[in-house]
């Protein structure tokens, strides 16, 4: 299955009580992130755009948001508005970004699904499951990972083909791992896992490679999340149900973030003012960050000092880079 035919779950549906008053009405998914157009302009464009554009950017094109009460936002943003682009173009305004964006719309089949309660990461995967009966990437809305050509969507995809994997991972390691899910493993490639537990926010962990909320699924994910309890928080735990994939003895893949790829976090006051700044970071529009050594093991759970940043060359980063819409409510 080459990565172009994989379908994409993005979560969006949580309240984002961390962020809160501010995320009362405000999706924490189009809070802002810095990216740079072609021409070499910076511009604010929702975390959410830019993670769609990523996935856009690798050959993908069918995407699947599952968003809740007070998401609207989201749906009205990836609704290309043909009147306001004229609106703009009459102004001499219209900025390139906007107009690229809606044709990337216009090229993709977008489903919104509507997840009636937050009930948890798994809970919004498993809305996918009238769906889907096929491979599929899962994504949270609120994180984006950037790599040099987006490479990490490519090492993702081919680890789960070459593992014929029951579910493929995103790791990365943090000095931190209680505030995530972790998993333990074995070694058995270059960058990659076996793994052989995974536990949501343990409070003694016994590894430090901590879950990114990037995966590939198979199919069957479905069935894990149907037969797992609610987990911590009263939620249904999507790494709950991927420790049931190993307890029932199917292959679960782990593949490691490298140093010189980042991931952006909305989900705090904290991860937002990184996230702002990592994305002012200016360089080429290669995201020629392998030589940045001021980044190396970060896992950007804590503010980052001014000096990290002041020793770096300012690259410019990457460009953050349907016609059918549809809602559903399952």
């Amino acid at each position: 299955m080459k990565l172009r035919d994989y379908k994409a779950v993005i979560t969006a549906g949580g309240i984002g009580t961390r962020l809160l008053p501010f995320s009362k009405e405000i999706p924490k998914e189009m809070f802002p992130i810095f990216a740079s157009d072609e021409n070499g302009s910076m511009r604010l464009k929702p975390l959410v755009q830019a993670i769609f554009e990523q996935l856009h950017s690798v050959g993908l094109r069918s995407f699947y948001f599952v968003v809740g009460r007070g998401k609207r936002a989201i749906e009205d943003h990836f609704s290309p508005d043909p009147r306001f682009l004229r609106y703009l173009e009459s102004k001499g305004k219209l900025p390139s970004s906007l107009s690229e964006f809606y044709e990337k719309i216009r090229s993709s089949n977008i489903v919104f699904l509507n997840q009636p309660e937050p009930l948890g990461f798994g809970d919004a995967v498993l809305m996918g499951r009238p769906l889907i009966d096929e491979d599929f990437m899962v994504l949270a809305g609120d994180t984006l990972v950037l790599s040099n050509e987006n490479c990490h969507f490519t090492r993702l995809a081919e680890a789960h083909e070459k593992s014929e994997a029951s579910a493929t991972i995103l790791l990365q390691k943090v000095s931190n791992p209680t505030k995530y899910g972790v998993v333990e493993g074995t070694e058995i490639g270059e960058g990659v896992l076996r793994v052989k537990h995974a536990v949501e926010k343990p409070e003694n962990p016994r590894s430090n490679w901590a879950i990114m909320p990037v995966y590939i699924f198979k199919s069957d994910i479905f069935e894990a999340l149907s037969k797992t309890a609610l987990g911590r928080n009263g939620e249904l735990q999507l790494t709950d149900a991927i420790e049931r994939l190993v307890a029932m003895g199917e292959r679960v893949i782990g593949v490691k973030l490298k140093t010189d790829e980042l991931r952006l976090d909305l989900g705090s006051p904290e991860t937002i003012i990184e996230a702002l700044k990592l994305s002012m970071i200016r360089g080429d529009t290669k995201l020629k960050l392998e030589s940045t050594n001021a980044f190396e093991n970060k896992s950007f759970t804590s503010p980052i000092d001014a000096d990290d940043l002041d020793d770096l060359e300012t690259p410019e980063l990457t460009p953050l880079v349907s016609n059918r819409r549809k809602k559903i409510h399952v």
